[in-house]
């Protein structure tokens, strides 16, 4: 793929939702920035002829473009070389490796989420753990490229990680076989009763088409009609704006699905219903949306739009809480400045921009094991150093009111493995969809907006 067509797709599989530039052009350097140029001249010549090794001009160049980068938030980069290649392959598709989604955190690599049924999924990966060593050599410090490249390579190989797992003492190895990765971002089963289950696992290119037609095939696969739908979107850190209203559409039939604002006139756009799509596909069919501190960005697009409109009610954890909109902006034909230009904004005007979407039945992964220490460390946008703050200025506790016991949920992960649990999230979806009547799943979702902040 050119790159070109690369930024016109539009579209990246990490925690943030990718648009196409609109600005018209780069704003210009202000007459006063001119003497903090010149210290910036100044320090590099200072370091040409005095640092104790030989300096490359291209070293220095990168430092200080991704030192300014890095002063403005977690999201806005400078992508050239390998970071354009694996750009072009999250987006186009198959790749030798583990499934993984990560991200360099304070010198470590830290897991966003493993793709669903890849070779780290199966092997017992999870979002929030942290790899410490790769074939027993240290990893802490070094380049992110370097670490994905080692984790890269020929199916069927193996690959031996150390892992942190906050909430246990100590880290411990995993060997994981390398696989062929085919980036399946929608996958669908009929469960019992009727209930079409469609797992959303990152918003890349034809993620709406791709809904609509798992959708079709559920209709098909069903005896009789459908009696609701879980459209899962746990562990999926984001990816296309765009795919992401596709797929909003296709469960409303009215009003707007997510504006974004941004400081230049050009950013500020609303996005509404009945754009992509016509109507409701699935009118009169009851829907639990699933989410979790995974679900970020593109994700919470789709849960804030659904919600606000009340179509489908909100199960699962607070999502992680990331309301930018990161533009690519070319700079020549092989390198783009990837850069934070507006924050999104639910149909009722709510920013996810650190609070994430609250869910309107808060439903705890019981059959995760580490669930209890765990919890207590996961990460989300608020914990990023150098975050966006959410322009309302919530409070710490504001935003830790779903970590509160709740007495309904109290089997432990070994009694609902007994019980052949596996996925007690999901368990708890379709077991509501089983035994709830439309009418109620409408009252659910009707509560008031001011206790879903």
């Amino acid at each position: 793929m050119k790159f070109a067509e690369l930024a016109r797709s539009a579209a990246l599989v990490t925690a943030l939702a990718l648009i196409p530039a609109t600005t018209a052009g780069l704003a210009q350097v202000e007459g006063r920035a001119g003497p903090e140029f010149s210290k910036v001249i100044a320090v590099y010549q200072r370091i040409k002829a005095s640092y104790v090794d030989e300096v490359d001009d291209q070293t220095l160049i990168d430092g200080m473009i991704d030192g300014m980068l890095t002063a403005l938030d977690p999201h806005s980069a400078y992508l050239d070389g390998s970071d354009l290649q694996r750009l072009e392959t999250m987006i186009d598709g198959n790749y030798s490796g583990l499934g993984l989604s990560v991200i360099m955190e304070d010198g470590a690599v830290k897991i966003i989420s493993p793709f669903r049924g890849s070779p780290a999924d199966k092997a017992g990966i999870k979002a929030g753990d942290f790899i410490t060593h790769l074939d027993g050599k240290l990893i802490y410090g070094g380049e992110l490229d370097d670490a994905v490249a080692q984790m890269r390579g020929p199916a069927g190989t193996a690959i031996r990680l150390t892992v942190f797992r906050p909430g246990r003492e100590q880290p411990f190895d995993v060997t994981v076989t390398r696989g062929v990765i085919e980036l399946e971002p929608v996958t669908h089963e009929l469960m019992d009763g009727n209930i079409g289950h469609i797992m959303v696992n990152e918003f890349s290119r034809d993620v709406g088409a791709d809904v609509l037609a798992s959708w079709e095939a559920l209709q098909q696969e069903a005896s009789g009609r459908l009696n609701g739908l879980v459209l899962d979107m746990r562990s999926n850190p984001g990816g296309s704006l765009d795919e992401a209203v596709a797929l909003s559409d296709l469960f409303l039939d009215d009003g707007r699905i997510v504006s974004q604002r941004g400081r230049v006139r050009g950013e500020n756009i609303v996005y509404n219903a009945e754009t992509v799509f016509r109507g409701d596909i699935a009118e009169g069919v009851p829907i639990v949306v699933l989410i979790d501190a995974g679900s970020a960005s593109a994700s919470e697009i789709v849960a804030g739009a659904l919600q606000d409109h009340r179509r489908a009610v909100v199960m699962g954890d607070r999502s992680f809480g990331k309301g930018s909109v990161q533009s690519l902006l070319p700079l020549g034909s092989d390198a783009a400045l990837k850069l934070t230009t507006a924050r999104y904004y639910t149909p009722s005007g709510h920013s996810v921009q650190e609070g994430g979407i609250k869910p309107d039945i808060a439903v705890p992964q019981l059959s995760d094991p580490d669930l209890a220490e765990r919890s207590r460390f996961i990460m989300r946008e608020s914990d990023l150093r150098g975050h966006l703050v959410n322009e309302l200025g919530l409070e710490d506790s504001a935003l830790e009111t779903d970590k509160r016991d709740d007495p309904r949920f109290k089997l432990t992960a070994e009694e609902l493995k007994e019980q052949g649990i596996e996925d007690f999230q999901l368990h708890y979806a379709v077991d509501t969809l089983r035994r709830a009547t439309p009418n109620a799943m409408a009252t659910a979702a009707r509560q008031p907006a001011a206790k879903r902040n």
